[in-house]
């Protein structure tokens, strides 16, 4: 063991060894080589996975010329210019290496310091299991991948050391289109390169996907894996066959299904399986359907023969269990077992039968059941099986929000009497409407199962996004008072459901030219990269997903970085602050059905909204935070300020984020190494629809406003005004339409109706009826009065530049909280000519099935002080809060308020009991 003065020596002599000695002096000459060491006697470094990472970065090694060797003692790597040694914390190997500091907390986490190995330059890669070991190899391959210089990037100048923010980090991949999806499921180059990037990226779970492209099997066309079971196994005692009857084309008397295609598809998910495991990843099965019969579908593309009521469970059951035997990597299951599901809720009897296969499978298997609808009866059910269990709740109803749990749901999901369902919904349609869209009731004290946020995707479906702000947002939040993590559906989730696939490609380009040669995911991969590296540590060295951006675009990395990020945060925002619909199913932000300013000029496209439905109506996502159009324009003509985020504060948050993305792009296209590359064209375009998207938004948030002034007072200059700023958000739609017609196909798919099909193009149809029946009611001035001094104000506010008040308080959230005594929370405020004269607070378990109470807090010397009651929280749940802060009158705000880049959690939460 070194001394003290010896370690202190070393950490002189390590920080001497520059990047460019290292060049021409260590690796000079084509005799130098770089030895891997994977110690022998450490299990986790000399397992499988951590095997395949060490190939990596020999592979990437030998690109760059250099000789590079795999061996498993220092002696092996004796005469090595340079060694990488993979070995645990307490590893006699690591003699020549600064002493480490606290131990590592997980075996996810990885720490790379530099040193020696038998006096020549090394790096020590550290861990305490398989995947901190491969996380630590693969972030070394990208090093010298993506660095064209490779003393560049083996150089550290300290160690490293990085720690999981999130237990699950999960990417799911759903099969939904026969014509679609058979090429990649199939293809196995393509699932070593997608399976490679999300290893980089640290991803740790792969969730494989069947059964979800319908919401219940009822108009059913495009079943292929639908009911996976008969598709992958033949299972014995039963003689259950797939009939194929049609095709996506149409066609009919088609060759039949066939054991050899039923064994094709099994030995493809083995493959998968296998794969995913070799690099270091969890294997999650989801099976989301488990009817077997279509009700009013008379152009389904196959039928299932051979089953009935009473063989339907224990059919399912044994089938199941040949699969967990046919795949041994498979470590847990996605289970929808809802309504939707095709089994009636209430029906545990069949769910019971259901987990005999996973209890008697002989290892471990994690269930995880959507929590839509999920009751203490099923999670006590899935709990008696003796494994795991995780409620998947999603994070923002079937779409990406900003990064923060909403701190409200809809008045829609709330439970109410005259919403009470029963049948085949009667519990998620009922009691348990609350469960349907976020994590509901579940995160409450002693529960017995883990909860895992899921991210639907009903927001960024098609277009190419990535925010590492907004990314690191989720990595903070998706372990939000005890919770797991996130798993995220994947960009192009759905394309092609419903029987509406087209060939070509699922990106659906009309320049095939720009279709991804390695697959849809090539596509994406800047998205992976930065949502799996902010989800594994939300304080992530931006250069994990830097190196990529310069490997593509040179000098314009920058630039694009910023275009792209800003442009990301458009649809999230309009999904928290203005939702049409909770479904994926009904709103895609993207290709927007438009919703009618002028009620009654269209019928809505969209049913799970408020009445009178038109667009000054709808809900946030989060409506205790955000503000509705009507409820806004009532504020501003009594008055009255609020402290909500208001539409027009939208919008120029939308106008402000475009405004600086196009100027990147700008950039972007006068720097980057050449902009008729894919991958340029690729990122131009999707960020040119984007900020189409928050241009067109925001000038209809402002037209909506202005309206609904206008339909409150009849003041003529505020319809004149909404007409001109509707007629500026067609315009807009109207040109970023026009250049989307010699870029994606003029139907992209993602169902088998109008508002899930079609193109930009489609839409300016019903903004054009909209925009008509406008200009008909201000023909004829309704004579309704309000205080001018109100309408002038609203007016000025309505077409102006909100100015939210930015009063510096401080408030230091308490570490934990008494179960029955009073929380006293403080907010100190300055002392300062603008300061507040009344502040609020708002509190509520963290429970979406209560609502928000609020007390007026009491002022002090230095600010102002109130205590959440102790008989509320003597609760099961943690507690949440906020503070609302009025000035007279004249202005309104909440602390914590949002930052600059809307990636902060607007409120506080204390999980912790004392």
């Amino acid at each position: 063991m070194y001394s003290t003065m010896q370690r202190r020596d070393f950490l002189k002599i390590s920080g001497a060894i520059t990047a460019l000695s290292f060049t021409h002096r260590v690796l000079a000459g084509p005799s130098q080589r770089i030895s891997i060491i994977l110690e022998g006697g450490d299990p986790c470094a000399s397992s499988d996975p951590v095997g395949w990472a060490a190939g990596r970065l020999r592979d990437a090694l030998v690109a760059k010329g250099v000789v590079c060797q795999i061996v498993s003692s220092a002696d092996q790597a004796a005469g090595s210019a340079f060694s990488v040694l993979v070995a645990g914390p307490t590893s006699a190997l690591a003699g020549e290496f600064p002493e480490p500091g606290a131990p590592l907390s997980s075996p996810e986490s990885i720490r790379l310091s530099p040193g020696r190995v038998m006096g020549a330059p090394a790096i020590w890669v550290s861990a305490t299991g398989p995947r901190g070991f491969v996380y630590g190899l693969l972030e070394l391959t990208e090093r010298v991948q993506f660095n064209a210089d490779l003393a560049t990037g083996l150089h550290l100048e300290g160690a490293i050391e990085e720690h999981p923010a999130n237990e699950i980090r999960s990417v799911s991949r759903l099969f939904c289109s026969e014509i679609e999806d058979k090429p990649w499921y199939y293809d196995k180059d393509f699932w070593r390169g997608y399976l490679d990037v999300l290893a980089a990226s640290r991803f740790n779970r792969f969730n494989f996907t069947f059964g979800l492209g319908y919401d219940f099997p009822r108009g059913v066309t495009g079943d292929y894996f639908h009911f996976p079971y008969p598709y992958l196994v033949e299972v014995p005692g039963y003689d259950v066959r797939v009939v194929r009857l049609a095709n996506e084309a149409g066609e009919q008397n088609l060759p039949p299904f066939t054991a050899e295609e039923r064994e094709k598809n099994l030995q493809a998910l083995r493959f998968i399986a296998a794969e995913t495991k070799a690099r270091g990843l969890e294997f999650q099965l989801g099976i989301w359907t488990h009817a077997y019969e279509w009700t009013d579908s008379p152009h389904a593309h196959h039928r299932i023969e051979g089953l009935a009521p009473a063989t339907h469970a224990t059919y399912c059951r044994d089938a199941l269990g040949l699969i967990l035997k046919a795949c041994p990597q498979i470590q847990g299951l996605t289970l929808r077992v809802h309504g939707e599901s095709g089994i009636p809720e209430g029906s545990y009897p069949f769910w019971k039968t259901v987990f005999e296969a996973i209890s008697g499978c002989g290892r471990t298997i994690e269930i995880d059941m959507h929590a839509k609808g999920v009751n203490q009866t099923m999670i006590d059910m899935a709990t008696a099986t003796g494994m795991p269990v995780k409620l998947g709740a999603k994070y923002s109803a079937e779409h990406q929000s900003l990064g923060y749990n909403q701190a409200d749901i809809r008045q829609l999901e709330i439970p109410q009497p005259d919403r009470m369902e029963s049948g085949v919904f009667s519990v998620s349609n009922g009691e348990r409407r609350f469960t349907r869209y976020g994590y509901a009731d579940f995160l409450q004290q002693g529960r017995h199962y883990d909860l895992l946020f899921r991210l639907w995707p009903g927001t960024q479906r098609h277009l190419l996004s990535g925010d590492p702000e907004m990314a690191a947002a989720f990595g903070r939040t998706s372990s939000f008072c005890g919770a797991v993590g996130l798993d995220i559906m994947e960009p192009l989730t759905f394309k092609g459901r419903e029987g509406s696939g087209m060939p070509g490609g699922r990106c659906a380009y009309t320049d095939s030219a720009l279709t991804p040669k390695s697959g849809d995911w090539e596509k994406f991969e800047y998205f992976y990269r930065v949502w799996g590296r902010c989800l594994y540590n939300p304080d992530a060295d931006p250069e994990s997903w830097r190196r990529y951006l310069k490997s593509n675009f040179g000098a314009g990395a920058g630039p694009v970085e910023t275009a792209l990020a800003n442009a990301s945060r458009v649809l999230p925002l309009v999904t928290s602050a203005h939702l049409p619909s909770a479904s994926n199913h009904a709103f895609w932000a993207e290709i927007y059905d438009n919703m009618p300013i002028v009620l009654g000029s269209e019928a809505s496209p969209y049913s799970d909204t408020p009445t009178p439905k038109c667009f000054g109506t709808v809900s946030p996502l989060d409506p205790q935070l955000f503000s509705t159009i009507v409820e806004h324009v009532g504020d501003l003509l009594e008055g009255r300020s609020s402290p909500k985020y208001s539409p027009i504060e939208v919008a120029q948050w939308l106008e402000d984020y475009t405004a600086a993305s196009s100027q990147a792009l700008v950039s972007a296209r006068s720097q980057t190494t050449s902009h008729t590359s894919p991958e340029f064209r690729r990122m131009e375009e999707d960020v040119l629809i984007q900020n189409g998207l928050g241009r067109f938004f925001a000038a209809k948030l402002r037209s909506g406003v202005l309206y609904e002034i206008y339909a409150k007072t009849g003041n003529a200059e505020a319809g004149k005004l909404a007409l001109a700023k509707y007629q500026e958000a067609r315009e807009v739609w109207a040109t970023m339409a026009a250049r989307a017609n010699g870029v994606y196909r003029a139907d992209i798919t993602y169902g088998d109706v109008p508002m899930r099909q079609g193109h930009w193009s489609d839409r300016l149809g019903g903004i054009d009826k909209d925009l008509a029946a406008m200009q008909t009611k201000l023909q004829t001035p309704s004579t309704l009065g309000a205080s001018a001094q109100n309408i002038e104000g609203a007016i000025r506010a309505a077409a102006g530049k909100p100015n939210r008040p930015a009063v510096h308080c401080t408030h230091m959230p308490p570490a934990s909280f008494h179960p029955g005594q009073p929380l006293l929370l403080s907010l100190v405020v300055p002392a300062v000519h603008d300061a507040p004269t009344a502040v609020h607070l708002y509190y509520r378990h963290v429970n979406q099935g209560k609502r928000w109470l609020s007390l007026e807090m009491e002022p002090r010397p230095d600010g102002y002080s109130a205590s959440i009651p102790g008989d509320y929280t003597q609760s099961v749940y943690p507690l949440q809060y906020y503070f609302a802060l009025q000035r007279g009158a004249d202005a309104a705000w909440l602390y914590p308020a949002f930052n600059s880049t809307l990636s902060n959690q607007p409120y506080y939460a204390v999980a912790k009991r004392s």
